[in-house]
């Protein structure tokens, strides 16, 4: 009888009774790939079909919420905005949008125009700097930003919106300065808060001490938000953190795109969060979403970028390459699967890939050909097995091929898919 994945694989990760979990029991997503994520200094703006089809995937994957764009940036971006807007209301994509706003008029009414005219209920996030170095940069006064707070959200409420207020760089912002403002923009009709680590200085302490520290000032019935960076790349931890928190709703982008070296990358919180067991969702199409924003932005997707990089479930080891063959020659994909993997591959719609190269051994040979039903000979294979050993890099297959060809040999089957 197949021993079960417990009796397997002992996890540390909740020895002692310290499994992380989300503290209000359901935490959500925000897609800001649509806007914050292309204030990257090095995307391309996608053209409106491309968002079409990147908002229609982020609906497949489950993602709750998305940021359309910042409709007072412009009459372009409102174009685009409402396009998005009618997408959601035409084809009743289980998705709920929101809009930047800086907190004034002329960024709060174009979303309301906007939301009138598609009939769709639009979330307003209306941002203002929080710090005090923002505070001393910009020259503002308290009593000028607690004005500021109050008279956008009491516009987006008087205006039928929806009111997250997200205070920038909170994780450099003094307690003091943040009780004020947040209980300024939630008398004033705020139902949600953001807490946005704008330039990645958090640590996960300090995602908790702050998600805790809002969730006194605010009380338990105003959801609260985590936006992160990954300026010291921490964007995914402290992302987990502050859901332990008790944040409820957690922010991220395609691959991690945004202001400088990025946002908190979406698609690996999604894998984290299925791994912890805080949802259960169809993530076979994850990769096509992340390898088409990397496309249409012009982000290049790394090879070894985590779960969806072509590197991520591939080996040319010999020893890691030998587990992999012992265990489907047991009959168990489960087992190939997770012997030299913490993702299982078949998750994400993929399969453990064995290539040939120049740290292989000759299993590595046997297992290349017999997957494209070619007889592996040993002439054959000794021959290949040197090839890979003189070579500097993984064979390629057209090399591999090519050795077979001159003897007269063609695959049976199909190459096999990287992911």
């Amino acid at each position: 009888m197949q021993p079960s994945e417990s009796e397997l694989i002992y996890d540390w990760n909740n020895a002692g009774g310290s499994e992380l979990r989300p503290a209000r029991g359901r935490v959500e997503l925000d897609d800001e790939t649509l806007r914050d994520g292309l204030q990257s200094p090095s995307v391309r703006n996608p053209a409106i079909e491309e968002k079409l089809k990147i908002l229609h995937m982020m609906a497949e994957l489950g993602i709750e919420s998305a940021n359309i764009g910042l409709p007072g940036a412009g009459p372009h971006v409102v174009r685009d905005v409402e396009r998005l807007a009618r997408e959601i209301v035409e084809r009743k994509l289980p998705i709920a949008p929101n809009c930047a706003a800086r907190t004034v008029a002329a960024d709060i009414l174009p979303i309301a125009e906007i939301s009138q005219r598609t009939g769709l209920a639009i979330e307003a996030a209306c941002f203002i700097g929080s710090s005090p170095i923002r505070q001393y940069a910009e020259g503002w006064t308290m009593d000028r930003m607690l004005k500021l707070t109050r008279d956008a959200v009491e516009l987006a409420v008087k205006e039928g919106l929806p009111v997250m207020f997200v205070t920038e760089d909170t994780t450099r912002a003094a307690p003091e300065d943040l009780r004020r403002l947040y209980k300024e923009a939630v008398e004033a009709g705020a139902k949600r808060v953001c807490v946005a680590d704008t330039v990645g200085h958090a640590t996960p302490n300090g995602a908790r001490n702050i998600i805790r520290f809002i969730r006194e000032v605010v009380g338990e019935e105003v959801k609260i938000d985590w936006h992160g960076h990954k300026d010291r790349d921490l964007a995914i931890i402290n992302a987990l953190a502050a859901a332990e928190a008790g944040a409820d709703r957690l922010h991220g982008t395609a691959v991690g795109i945004g202001e400088r070296v990025g946002n908190c990358p979406i698609d690996l919180l999604l894998v984290n969060m299925q791994l912890l067991g805080w949802i259960d969702r169809d993530l076979r199409r994850l990769g096509e979403y992340c390898r088409y924003v990397a496309e249409v932005t012009g982000v290049p997707l790394p090879d070894n970028y985590p779960v969806v990089g072509r590197d991520a479930f591939r080996t040319a080891t010999g020893v890691h390459a030998s587990a992999i063959i012992k265990a489907r020659k047991r009959g168990e994909d489960w087992l190939a699967d997770r012997i030299y993997s913490s993702v299982p591959a078949g998750m994400i719609g993929c399969q453990q890939v064995i290539e040939v190269g120049p740290m292989s051994g000759e299993s590595n040979v046997v297992y290349w050909l017999q997957e494209r039903g070619i007889e592996p000979a040993p002439e054959l294979v000794k021959e290949i097995f040197l090839k890979a050993k003189s070579s500097l890099a993984v064979l390629r297959e057209s090399e591999i091929l090519d050795i077979c060809a001159e003897r007269g040999i063609t695959p049976a089957a199909t190459s096999q898919a990287v992911s």
